[in-house]
């Protein structure tokens, strides 16, 4: 018998039908012989509906009690789908996140989980039933409500396999597992049989959507085997883990793009020591994440600096930089938001010379100016301008050799939660 988490998106619950669909995909589970413990998001557009009603009460509520809206919407789902389950037959119980034992950070709106403690999740497995636990939330320790910020599902799939000791944690979404690309943008894209965590940990955190960053690093540290499947298909999945094997010939494994890239430039700053550690710890201080970071040459004992980051926080980094101009003197400030940043990931490419001159040589080929460049020994990162950016994903994935002669299956629109 083995013990499996199963984690659900918000499309894959977003009808009755689907519900429907996914209660006896999970009954089926149990019937082979599974313990199963289920972690459901909101049901398709429920999440953005609470925002939109919030703000016409109040414009800036509290963080704290937008926690106790929004969880809200996976309390639904999780009602919900454990009533299907029982109509069908089955039987089923569905928890909150603190009743599921996960316990958080004192932090709202994105919260980390600091423990789980299992018991309740156990003493309903042992009973015969099917655990549905609403993802996205947990209890902090003074007993406020907390949710877990961008792919906080993915986040509670992964922490209850590595609580419980599952055998497996199978994420769920709208595609029958990982790609070479976005299959909307690229139709012939790849399926990946498996991927190293290290593989999905880049592709995460440059913009693939099918798994979220603090996910595949959960799931690294605790060694949880991950499989991304797809609600609408029973195709087998693509398994992330430790070491993946390589298939003969290719180097790149994936292409990611981020569409919400900003650049921000700093003309005529002195050259003396702690002028970019005042710059950026600035920004720190303020909250705001910056990415790829490039300084000029020096002429005249002053140089040129500019930084990506995302396009949310640039009027926001400029108020910061003009802030600081008495500290920090300089000539000019320039930045660009309409820019994104496409990636090639692939473990193979440290020993591959050429790598990313068969980037530059596809992107230039189509006639796109490369504004910046960032690289590690997985990935490699461009700047463009945002209007041709399928084109130059379509233009990499051919040069690549990642294209196939079939056709992608995209089930509905991609979750992230």
């Amino acid at each position: 018998m083995s013990l499996i988490v199963m984690k659900f998106g918000g499309s894959s619950v977003g009808t009755p039908e689907r519900m429907q669909r996914v209660a006896k995909r999970i009954i089926e589970s149990k019937e082979a012989g599974n313990r199963v413990v289920v972690v459901v998001s909101a049901m398709g557009d429920t999440t953005d509906d609470l925002i939109d009603q919030s703000k016409q009460l109040n414009p800036n509520p509290p963080a704290r009690e937008m926690d106790m809206l929004l969880t809200t919407g996976e309390q639904i789902s999780v009602a919900l789908l454990s009533m299907t389950i029982h109509q069908l037959g089955s039987q089923a119980v569905s928890l909150t996140g603190w009743q599921a034992g996960i316990r958080t950070e004192a932090v709202h709106s994105k919260a980390k989980i600091t423990d789980i403690q299992p018991d309740r999740m156990f003493k309903e497995l042992d009973g015969g039933n099917i655990v549905i636990v609403a993802g996205f939330q947990g209890m902090s320790e003074d007993g406020d409500i907390t949710t877990l910020g961008r792919g906080g599902s993915d986040t509670t799939a992964v922490a209850l396999a590595a609580a419980i000791n599952a055998d497996v944690c199978e994420i769920y979404t709208d595609v029958d597992g990982v790609y070479s690309t976005d299959p909307r943008v690229v139709k012939c894209a790849r399926k990946l049989d498996e991927i190293s965590y290290d593989e999905m940990l880049e592709l995460a955190h440059l913009g693939a959507a099918v798994l979220h960053p603090r996910a595949v690093e959960y799931a690294k540290h605790n060694n949880v085997k991950l499989v991304v499947r797809s609600s609408f298909t029973k195709n087998e999945g693509t398994s992330v883990k430790e070491e993946a094997v390589m298939e003969q010939g290719v180097v790149v494994r994936g292409i990611a793009f981020d569409k919400n890239v900003a650049r921000i430039g700093i003309l005529g700053v002195q050259d003396v020591p702690g002028v970019l550690a005042s710059v950026f710890g600035a920004l720190a201080d303020n909250g705001i994440d910056v990415d790829i970071i490039v300084q000029s040459g020096v002429q005249g004992g002053k140089a040129d600096f500019s930084f990506t980051l995302s396009r949310d926080d640039k009027e926001k980094a400029l108020q910061v930089i003009e802030s600081i101009r008495g500290q920090v003197p300089y000539e000019n400030v320039t930045s660009e938001g309409d820019l994104v940043k496409v990636s090639i990931v692939g473990a193979g490419m440290v020993s591959n010379p050429g790598v990313a001159a068969t980037m530059f040589a596809a992107i230039s080929g189509l006639g796109v100016s490369i504004k910046m460049v960032s690289t590690s020994e997985i990935k490699c990162s461009c700047v463009i301008a945002a209007e041709p950016l399928q084109e130059v994903v379509r233009a990499l994935h051919t040069a690549y050799g990642l294209d196939t002669a079939e056709q992608v299956f995209v089930g509905g629109p991609q979750d992230r939660r």
